[in-house]
């Protein structure tokens, strides 16, 4: 094969990405792997259960066999793969969540990334008419997808975050923007010694109260309703944002971090949870997620845009904690 040869078919495999992120898409809003996880169906008997047209979907599991999203037997049924199986709503690290959200708003929003580079407008916005998180507000079954999507994607990065920094030494704790409550309740299962406030824009925290209620941590973990726009709760130990700053640009950003900074203490911590853009031509998944970001009116940053951003907010970037996870822990403190 000649390196043009080569070239042509890396270019087609990458061509073909988003089609196969919409094939999951469709698999993942009807629910095909639920209805999988009780044996092999057909997609005619697939199709029944979904009310969807037989030939067609037998068309996308087909194709999404090809690439281990399910599998197909000489008998024309279709099997959950490993792969698949993630896309179950009752598993451990489900993807479906993400899988809707990667496949429906966000792609669409994908369309319009040559409007987004040759204006620098985002574009969630064109295609949908209105910025990215009033259109949840205004769909709370999507944001409650959204929140959900967040909180899978977030579990395995909670993890090497709580591996990579002490927070023994904090006695409360306050996730601000937290959505579903999911990284608050693994740091509290994991440090009995702290109490922990999850506060969020109050149709995201009366979501997260049941997931909250089941988690046996009555007591020790509480919620508040609210805006970040306009204050965060007072006193805290520690201000933990995971993945909320990027979601801005740098004006919101400032002001989200300057209510952290006017309610901290002098020794409380801000701690950011997000993928610091690292120099060089390197493969970083945060180059990527960065274009996302644009699309909805946010970015991912350099260590030193956000040494400025904390500059401009009265904080001053104490120290970046790489995990084993593609996210770093960025500390702030109070500028003196």
């Amino acid at each position: 094969m000649t390196d043009n040869q080569s070239s042509l078919h890396t270019l087609t495999q990458i061509f073909g990405a988003s089609w196969i992120t919409q094939g999951i898409w469709v698999a993942a809003e009807l629910g095909i792997a639920d209805l999988l996880a009780n044996g092999p169906f057909t997609a005619e008997e697939l199709a029944k259960q979904t009310k969807t047209h037989g030939a067609a979907l037998y068309r996308v599991l087909r194709a999404l066999a090809s690439v281990g999203i399910f599998a197909q037997d000489a008998q024309g049924r279709f099997s959950l793969t490993p792969h698949a199986s993630l896309l179950r709503s009752d598993v451990a690290d489900s993807q479906r969540p993400f899988a809707i959200m990667m496949g429906a708003e966000f792609h669409k929003a994908w369309g319009e990334l040559l409007h987004s580079v040759q204006t620098g407008e985002g574009g969630f916005q064109k295609t949908f008419g209105k910025p990215f998180f009033q259109y949840m507000l205004d769909h709370p079954m999507r944001h409650g997808i959204y929140d959900a999507a967040m909180g899978e994607f977030g579990r395995a990065e909670t993890e090497a975050m709580l591996e990579a920094y002490d927070f023994s030494a904090f006695q409360t704790v306050v996730d601000v923007g937290g959505g579903s409550g999911m990284l608050l309740e693994a740091m509290l299962k994991r440090h009995p010694e702290i109490r922990g406030t999850l506060f969020d824009l109050p149709s995201v925290v009366e979501r997260a109260r049941s997931f909250i209620s089941g988690s046996g941590l009555d007591g020790r973990f509480r919620t508040e309703g609210g805006n970040f726009f306009s204050s965060v709760p007072a006193g805290a130990d520690a201000y933990i944002l995971q993945h909320v700053i990027h979601d801005w640009e740098d004006g919101e950003a400032i002001t989200i971090l300057r209510n952290c900074r006017e309610t901290m203490r002098s020794d409380s911590r801000v701690l950011l949870v997000e993928m610091v853009i690292p120099p060089g031509n390197g493969p970083f998944f945060g180059k990527w997620l960065d274009l996302m970001m644009l699309l909805v009116g946010g970015r991912e940053r350099t260590e030193e845009e956000y040494r400025q951003l904390f500059s401009s907010a009265g904080l001053k970037l104490n120290r970046v904690i790489p995990t084993a996870s593609d996210v770093s822990l960025i500390e702030g403190i109070r500028a003196s």
